[in-house]
């Protein structure tokens, strides 16, 4: 491994106080650079200039010392390639991280009116295993706006997406000219009163060409979008995207206006079959029938202790009657629908604060990972769990090297020892489980780069955004990932992956 360089930069005074720092990453990770919100469409790449020729200010070394050794001391820790730890360090109120174009393969973000808590990537009929460039990419987002009758689900185009990595003779990617090619956004919105507080795609849309979504509501209603034309749209001239397309094709009310965040599809019902959890506890599951009418099972699953919020909803990928739950109250809870009574069959204590999200391995589907909300993360061996064992039960693999509550997590659907985790502390960090911790190279660097000490060695990445609230791979195109914050959406794609 060989960290690279990105700079962390003052914003404060005439000059900018630039510190080149090095990052520990699978290569090496930079970050992104914050930008005031703006409308829809108006992208921002990367800066062209990584440097900055104004005169920096030094920090003094101290009054002993004479004038060379300060000077020395001077160039010495401006030459001296510091680690950015985000699990110990933290960004001064003028200072911004500025990405290194050299470990990104490819960079784009896009500024959005108001932010968005959760987005869903569309499945496309571009093709599996795209890796050239440019890419293209459809994703659907809720709004959380400053006014409740202000905000849209808002379906989205990214195309002439080129790679922005200079210096790479990869000729399989794209010619030099393509670089300097702008990306195209294109975005139908669906009008709608109260903030989204998740959205999820059905996976199932390619092949049955209808695209469903469903979001949950902060007015506690979640909404089912059939959102087929407003796709369609972008790549055929003429189909309407306005009226009746542009409601709910159905609204799940069992949760009685009490507001919730779980969600999910299960892929292995034809017709559509969505999960539904809310704060009080609750969950819900909705079919829809052969004739097209959806209708919700009034009977609810409770098996969370009273009083705690239902955080995560997640079907198994491999059993059409197997889901797990999240919760408030520490625990993952695995449920078997054939199973009498609505009661859990496995109750998991996963965490002693919230288990926030998890993401169920699509490789390996005994591997579900878990988020928590004091900043750990673990995954767990499914077929290590029985009735009599699960009390006693510990992660295979667990890390702690986020001190802020973690956001999202989710398998890379390629690899199943890769894992990308997002967190309130403004990043998302890749992680490689397959590392050992005792390998090497990584020994070598440790001993050499101080900075790196206390990195676990499977940390490969580290992509910095503000207030990042969720990420997702592109399970079309190989090492790309989306993701979501404060000041709109960012896709790419590291040299790590």
């Amino acid at each position: 491994m060989a960290p690279d360089s990105v700079k962390r930069k003052s914003t404060e005074g005439d000059g900018d106080d630039t510190v080149d720092s090095k990052r520990h990453a699978g290569e090496s990770q930079p970050i992104a650079e914050e930008s005031n919100d703006i409308e829809m469409g108006e992208f921002e790449g990367l800066p062209e200039d990584m440097s900055s020729d104004d005169e920096e200010d030094v920090i003094e070394a101290g009054d002993d010392m004479d004038d060379d050794e300060e000077n020395e001391e001077q160039t010495a820790r401006k030459s001296r390639k510091q680690v950015f730890r985000p699990d110990i360090m933290n960004l001064g109120p003028d200072e911004e991280l500025v990405p290194d174009s050299s470990v990104y393969k490819m960079l784009h973000r896009v500024n959005a009116q108001w932010p968005a808590l959760s987005f869903d990537i569309i499945p496309d009929s571009l093709g599996d295993e795209r890796r050239s460039y440019p890419a293209t990419a459809y994703f659907v987002a809720g709004s959380q706006a400053a006014k409740s009758k202000e905000n849209e689900l808002t379906v989205i185009k990214l195309s002439n997406l080129c790679k922005t990595q200079e210096g790479d003779s990869d000729s399989e990617e794209e010619s030099d000219d393509d670089m300097d090619s702008d990306p195209i956004l294109e975005s139908k919105s669906l009008p709608m009163v109260g903030g989204t507080n998740r959205v999820r795609v059905n996976r199932r849309a390619c092949e049955s060409g209808e695209y469903m979504c469903a979001s949950t509501n902060e007015t506690g209603d979640v909404y089912i979008w059939d959102i087929t034309q407003h796709v369609k749209s972008f790549d055929t001239p003429g189909i309407a995207t306005k009226g009746k397309v542009n409601k709910p094709a159905y609204t799940v009310t069992a949760h009685g206006r009490v507001e919730g965040f779980a969600l999910d599809w299960n892929r292995h019902v034809p017709e559509g079959c969505l999960i539904t959890g809310d704060i009080s506890g609750r969950i819900f599951i909705s079919n829809r029938s052969s004739s097209g009418n959806w209708t919700t099972d009034k009977r609810a699953y409770i098996g969370h202790d009273e009083g705690h919020s239902i955080e995560e909803l997640l079907w198994s990928p491999t059993e059409k009657t197997v889901f797990s739950s999240a919760g408030s109250d520490g625990f993952i809870r695995i449920w078997d629908t054939r199973m009498d009574g609505r009661v859990p069959a496995l109750s998991l204590k996963a965490s002693t604060s919230d288990v926030n999200v998890m993401t169920w391995s699509d490789r390996l589907s005994y591997l579900l990972a878990s988020g928590h909300d004091d900043g750990s993360w673990g995954v767990w061996d499914l077929r290590s769990l029985n009735p009599s064992t699960v009390s006693t039960a510990s992660p295979v693999a667990s890390f702690t090297f986020h001190k802020s509550p973690i956001t999202s997590i989710e398998f890379n659907p390629e690899d199943e020892s890769v894992v990308a985790v997002a967190s309130e502390d403004n990043t998302v960090t890749l992680w490689d489980l397959a590392v050992e911790a005792d390998d090497e190279e990584i020994q070598q660097q440790k001993e050499t780069e101080t900075d790196l000490k206390d990195v676990p060695a499977q940390l490969l990445f580290i992509h910095w955004q503000k207030h990042v609230k969720e990420v997702h791979w592109h399970r079309q195109m190989p090492g790309t990932l989306l993701s979501t914050g404060a000041d709109g959406f960012a896709i790419w794609k590291t040299i790590s992956v």
